[in-house]
């Protein structure tokens, strides 16, 4: 009697103090209403429900007082509504904001920060989640599932590589960090490799010149590693997986505070040092390691309230590749061959806004770079020095967005090659240019917009130089957006630095005459929409064309004469023309996609003659499909290329049976990672799934040329040594494990 009274007390007591109420609404997306939008309570119960139809919801038994509504939909960002309960039922909207990247701060297309929408050049965003899909232990390789984006190898020893985009070799991709130009010239090929992926914010890619803004380099297009604010990153975070080949990747961060400035400390080591030769062709598959690379920026704060920002980065290398017996004590040797490279690299940047009520910057860098290489018996030593300083000042007058610059690059370089020496002397090159430039960004109507800009540098080697570009933006709804970009570029030539098919074996250096820089002019228009489904399903499509039209450019020319490759500014011209499309799909049962494919020619006009560029593809396709399995804390990751057959440097076909076009190839990946343990993630899985190399390729009896004489001893044989024959990794099927932790 005395437990029924007592329960029936209880429940009476809760009904009058414990008094719950409804809370009704609507949730809209740019103004439009959503189904399936998650709406939920968390008190000592996890109360939730999703919108119906027409984006209205009813959410009961809401406990009276202050208490905070969640509210998530795919493609945009989550929302927490603190609400006052206190009468039986009250009603809200609630505006979700897109979160798609599309409304992300870029700053690489225009050089301010403005959002990725109203940029009138599109640039691409990719976030660390990105990359998680597929670790790797470089940005280099990360790049390989970017639509249009291509990590190309030169060297299948020295496994040297550089950036293609939209067909476009890697000397036309300018790099940034942090918006400088720090990785160029004699770093372009190992500049990428080092950069700890924990430590990168984002990386914005711009495709189509950009040499109107950054000068030299940026024809094809750049690629921007945004670094993390020390502010904005965790308090630790590791990162370490290792292959079944051997390979071990290490990246921990960490940030700190020392009186009223903010440190960011991160460390990046690699290494693999497992001989492993499954074409048994006695030479090494993959390129042996040994990096350290340590990163660090500050952040201070200013009584100004402007910002003040320093970064430095140092990596030391030691990589080498060659025959299987091959070690340190027969470098520069004539007995075993190998190429051994040590590289040393040091990095300082950062940015300063000053003091005033002008919105005026100032960016600068400084790097060094020493390069001791050997090539077999043939050495390669070189230094070289940047310094780059530039000043910009922002300034909007109604509807015109108005950008002034100036810029110093000081470039000092030395090497042992006919690039800095002659039979007398050794010259090292220096050179100062100057810049400035103009850029008016303008909002004429509520719909359009139209950017122009212009540059101009003065190389005394190559006089002035005129770089203008124009963009237009037509917003046809917040949901449609189409961009019409041209302009020109140009590219000053560091041969040696750029090119090491020119060093790697044992064909001989013919430079025709004094080269010119490169000039082009592109056209390419950008058509970007998304949408929101009834279905609780949203998608992103970009579809672009492209066409660039080259002249005075240097085409290494490996045909006339197989024991040499010779360079000389082009008579002719050259066109790069193209298509992609790209969508990313999020549905709202847990699976994400994001396909994209390329359809491109890239063409060299001498006498009215055409011909395909080398290594480089007609068609590529690239995907990575997600699926998170919310119940077991589990997601899976399935990413992949495909790509079309592509030209290959060969000899004559009477000395050189090798097929002088690839076939069809895919590298296909998969990863689980379990995410059930606070602040950590454990994740495995399998890289190229298919064990895809280029000495699987039917026809192809060996990759590298005269294997088994690299030094041309024997002079009955016909065929030069070469390692230039090789257009994706000869690294095969492998397994991969890690951990992250991460402490905020």
């Amino acid at each position: 009697m005395k437990n029924s009274l007592w329960f029936f007390i209880s429940f009476i007591s809760c009904h009058i103090f414990a008094q719950t109420g409804t809370i009704t609404g609507t949730v809209f997306v740019d103004n439009e209403t959503v189904p399936g939008a998650e709406v939920y309570f968390k008190g000592e119960q996890l109360k939730g429900t999703t919108t119906d139809n027409n984006g209205n919801f009813k959410l009961q038994r809401i406990p009276y007082g202050k208490q905070l509504i969640f509210f998530s939909f795919v493609g945009t960002s989550s929302q927490t509504k603190k609400l006052e309960v206190s009468k039986s039922t009250q009603s809200i909207n609630i505006y979700l904001q897109t979160d798609n990247s599309l409304n992300e701060v870029v700053i690489s297309g225009t050089l301010k920060p403005v959002s990725r929408i109203d940029s009138p050049v599109p640039v691409e965003v990719y976030t660390p989640s990105f990359f998680k899909k597929n670790p790797t232990p470089s940005i280099f390789e990360a790049l390989q599932n970017v639509n249009g984006v291509r990590p190309q190898l030169n060297c299948g020893l020295c496994n040297t590589g550089d950036i293609h985009i939209n067909g476009l070799e890697g000397p036309y991709t300018l790099v940034l960090i942090d918006g400088m130009p720090i990785v160029s010239g004699l770093s372009t090929v190992y500049g990428l490799s080092g950069i700890p992926n924990a430590l990168v914010e984002r990386i914005e890619i711009v495709k189509g010149p950009a040499s109107s803004l950054y000068g030299s380099e940026a024809v094809a297009g750049l690629v921007n590693i945004i670094t993390k604010k020390p502010s904005n990153a965790p308090s630790l975070s590791i990162d370490a997986f290792s292959t079944s080949w051997g390979e071990f990747n290490f990246d921990v961060g960490g940030k700190f505070s020392v009186g009223k400035a903010t440190s960011l400390l991160g460390v990046n080591y690699f290494k693999y040092d497992q001989i492993i030769d499954n074409n048994n062709d006695g030479y090494t598959d993959l390129t042996l390691q040994d990096r350290i690379s340590i990163f660090n920026k500050w952040s201070f704060q200013r009584k100004s309230g402007k910002t003040f920002s320093l970064a430095g980065r140092y990596v030391y290398e030691d990589r080498w590749g060659g025959q299987n017996n091959w070690t340190s004590e027969f470098r520069g040797g004539e007995e075993i061959y190998g190429e051994s490279i040590y590289t040393s690299r040091a990095e300082l940047f950062g940015l300063y806004e000053l003091p005033t009520k002008e919105d005026i910057d100032f960016t600068f860098s400084a790097t060094t770079h020493d390069q001791n290489s050997y090539y077999g018996s043939e050495l390669y030593d070189a230094q070289q020095d940047i310094i780059f300083g530039q000043f910009t000042w922002n300034k909007v007058f109604g509807k015109h967005d108005l950008l002034l610059g100036t810029t110093g690059r000081y470039n000092y370089y030395d090497d042992n090659t006919t690039a800095t020496s002659n039979a007398t002397s050794n010259d090292a090159d220096e050179i100062f240019i100057p810049s400035v430039f103009v850029q008016n960004q303008w909002k004429f109507a509520p719909k359009h917009e139209l950017l122009t800009g212009l540059r101009y540098d003065y190389d005394n080697r190559h006089g002035s130089i005129w770089t203008p570009r124009i963009a237009y933006k037509y917003a046809l709804t917040k949901k449609d957006v189409i961009r019409l970009n041209a302009g020109t570029g140009f590219r000053v030539v560091n041969l040696f630095t750029e090119d090491h098919a020119a060093l790697s074996g044992s064909r001989d250096v013919v430079i025709l005459e004094d080269l010119e820089p490169e000039e082009s002019l592109n056209v390419n228009v950008n058509y970007l929409m998304k949408r929101y489904l009834k279905s609780g399903t949203f998608f992103n499509i970009e579809a672009s064309a492209w066409y660039t039209y080259f002249s005075n450019r240097i085409n290494p020319d490996y045909d006339t004469n197989p024991n040499q490759i010779r360079y000389a500014n082009s008579p002719g011209h050259s066109i790069s023309q193209g298509i992609s499309l790209q969508t990313d799909i999020n549905f709202n049962f847990g699976l994400k996609a994001l396909l994209g494919a390329s359809l491109q020619e890239v063409l060299n006009v001498e006498s009215g003659q055409k011909s395909k560029q080398p290594l480089t593809e007609n068609f590529n396709a690239n995907w990575g499909l997600s699926y998170n399995i919310q119940s077991a804390h589990l997601l899976v990751d399935f990413t992949g290329n495909l790509y079309a057959p592509m030209k290959l440097p060969t000899f004559d076909d009477a000395i050189d049976s090798r097929p002088n076009n690839s076939p069809w190839w895919s590298i296909m990946n998969i990863q689980l990672t379990y995410r059930g343990l606070k602040n950590v993630e454990i994740y495995g899985g399998i890289k190229n799934l298919l064990d895809w190399t280029p000495a699987k390729a039917k026809g192809t009896d060996f990759v590298i040329s005269r294997g088994n004489d690299p030094f041309e001893e024997d002079t009955s044989i016909a065929i030069p040594f070469d390692t230039t024959y090789v257009y994706t990794s000869l690294q095969g099927i492998r397994s991969f494990f890690g951990v992250r932790y991460k402490l905020f």
